[in-house]
């Protein structure tokens, strides 16, 4: 028997409805293990930063309810959230101070924290960012990419248990995108559970090990990205001179058209080319099956949907990758 892992994020049935009455979260159940990457995901207008302002008691919800390391939220935000670090819709600094004394004054509104480990504390904070050099800098001559990491290292001057950034690489510019994507695989490398909310799918497939997909404020999938790799149909494509032929064999041995045609196997367009769903049949089989018809093989390929394919399907909206 095996037990359900332990939770560092839990809600239930969470919903947010405005006073105008429209309803940003509806009914949203997450499950973040602890030591996951958690990828949240969705388009913009979705509701993954009203959810996230929920969970860190900056919104109360209408309804349903939220944990933080097994903590109820917001009612017990004093007792947790000196163990969560957070970036919510962009960081926020004084533009002529110094990166070092930015995270001085962060350091000094934390009652939690002891003033005689103060300096220390920044120090590391700035290391493991990498922003060490430019500890003296003015934040207004920070790059992007810098004041992103500056907004990091203000959630990481305590010890974490869970760090939650709410579009982290949003605006930056490739090298910036890749700085905070190292940083994020950092800070999940010593054991914190990182929760990032984003709309870019590079993002998804290169740091996180979980992911939950919001549409129009429900949550639509939520699982390991394997799992959600498995959603998705494998497709098989054949191209081949004898199109109406191999579309017989297709009907014999039932594969179906992909994505929302009807069923049996469709043609593509102005090409030699037939597709169809893999289904459980083996590739070999199809390929022997077609060859004992008669019918010229030219190229036989099988294909799994991109995470593109099965954002889309989900949310009915493109993604930016």
């Amino acid at each position: 028997m095996t037990t359900a892992p332990e939770l560092a994020i839990k809600t239930s049935a969470l919903t947010k409805r405005f006073r105008g009455g429209q309803l940003a979260v509806d009914h949203v159940d997450l499950a973040v293990p602890q030591g996951s990457v958690y990828g949240f995901l969705g388009p913009n207008g979705s509701g993954k930063t009203t959810t996230i302002r929920m969970l860190l008691g900056l919104a109360y919800p209408t309804s349903g309810s939220a944990e933080l390391l097994a903590v109820p939220m917001p009612e017990a935000a004093v007792a947790v959230l000196s163990r969560v670090g957070s970036l919510v819709e962009g960081p926020a600094f004084y533009p002529y101070l110094t990166g070092w004394d930015n995270l001085a004054r962060y350091d000094a509104a934390d009652r939690t924290a002891s003033q005689r480990t103060s300096r220390a504390r920044i120090g590391a904070a700035l290391e493991r960012v990498g922003l060490t050099a430019a500890a003296k800098k003015k934040y207004r001559n920070y790059s992007l990419g810098m004041k992103q990491r500056l907004a990091i290292a203000s959630g990481l001057l305590r010890p974490r248990d869970l760090i939650i950034l709410d579009e982290p690489t949003n605006g930056l510019d490739p090298q910036g995108t890749r700085e905070v994507r190292a940083l994020v695989r950092q800070i999940a490398a010593d054991g914190i559970t990182v929760f990032v909310s984003s709309h870019l799918l590079a993002e998804v497939e290169q740091v996180c090990t979980h992911v939950g997909v919001m549409r129009t404020g429900k949550l639509v999938f939520q699982g390991s990205l394997p799992e959600l790799r498995r959603t998705g149909a494998a497709r098989i494509t054949v191209r081949t001179p004898d199109v109406s032929a191999a579309a017989e064999v297709f009907d014999k041995l039932g594969l179906a058209a992909p994505g929302p045609a009807p069923a049996g196997p469709r043609q593509q367009e102005g090409d030699d080319v037939i597709t169809a769903e893999l289904g459980d049949t083996a590739p070999e089989q199809i390929c022997a099956e077609l060859v004992h018809a008669g019918v010229a093989v030219r190229g036989l390929a099988v294909e799994s949907p991109s995470l593109e394919d099965l954002f889309v399907g989900l949310t009915g909206e493109g993604f930016d990758v």
